[in-house]
């Protein structure tokens, strides 16, 4: 017999308030990565009165810029994501620095990090799902499920779930993070215009089917001739809207989570304890 989902929340006592920024990045090609990266490493910096601090997907390497991926490929020891853990320190938050093109022993991967307030690596997320030629000819595939804990004084407060943008369109992934606890998703992306629809519509759904809290966080501007969707967005558990930037440029998002609002939700209308796929009752 499963736990249900009240029994498997974390926390209790006092109530579970996150103070997020939501940091969507708009670049062009005459940014070059390096400028960008000590930009916005500069305003992650700032944030210091964040629990939590989130960012869009491959924003300094280029989304779009597969041409030049190889080129721009850093180790985890690399500089971007030692500038990174520098700005969480600086902030205090934890700080979630989008993804970057990792190079590795086994090839390359389009991968998000996640630091901790003190500096420290708190988790790493290989992009599963592979959009594009270019990500499917040079990147390799994620084989890993991701969560990292939300912590507030040193005390967990939650479990997030990690995903990066085209995965956005695969809801078994989300429902496996869900199975793991997570009360929260966080999804950088670098989703373009074309498309900005899709983006909005898929993070309320996996908001309202999960019962949870999606943290979607985009890129915006235009480079490699790609108009970026910008409207980055936060989702609470029943699908309302918290907050959604409206500029095409740089916009952070400041909202405080309830994260309690999650649990209220799962007791309230408990069709996650209602589930008949999935769970071990059928083959």
């Amino acid at each position: 017999m499963h736990e249900t989902w009240l029994e498997a929340l974390a926390g209790g006592g006092a109530a579970r308030r996150l103070r997020l920024r939501v940091v969507q990045v708009a670049y062009g090609d005459e940014e070059t990565p390096e400028q960008r990266v000590q930009r916005v490493a500069g305003l992650v910096a700032q944030q210091r009165d964040a629990d939590l601090v989130v960012l869009p997907e491959l924003w300094a390497h280029g989304g779009f810029a597969s041409d030049r991926w190889t080129q721009r490929a850093e180790p985890l020891d690399g500089p971007f994501v030692g500038i990174m853990r520098e700005a969480a320190r600086a902030a205090g938050a934890t700080v979630h620095a989008g993804s970057f093109i990792e190079r590795g022993a086994g090839g390359m991967w389009n991968t998000s990090v996640v630091v901790g307030p003190a500096g420290a690596v708190l988790g790493t997320y290989r992009k599963i799902h592979r959009f594009g030629e270019g990500e499917r000819s040079l990147l390799e595939a994620g084989t890993q499920i991701v969560t990292v804990p939300l912590r507030l004084a040193g005390r967990q407060v939650a479990t997030a779930g990690l995903a990066t943008c085209y995965d956005l369109r695969f809801p078994e992934l989300f429902r496996r993070l869900v199975d793991r606890s997570c009360e929260v998703l966080l999804i950088p992306a670098a989703w373009p215009a074309a498309r900005v629809q899709h983006w909005q519509v898929l993070g309320q759904a996996r908001a309202i089917e999960n019962q949870c809290v999606v943290v979607q966080v985009n890129t915006a501007g235009t480079h490699s001739g790609v108009a970026m969707g910008g409207r980055s967005q936060v989702v609470g558990p029943t699908g309302d809207v918290l907050a959604r930037a409206m500029d095409d440029g740089d916009e952070v998002l400041s909202v405080e989570l309830d994260l309690d609002a999650v649990s209220r939700q799962r007791a309230d209308f408990r069709v996650l304890d209602d589930r008949r796929l999935g769970r071990g009752q059928y083959a």
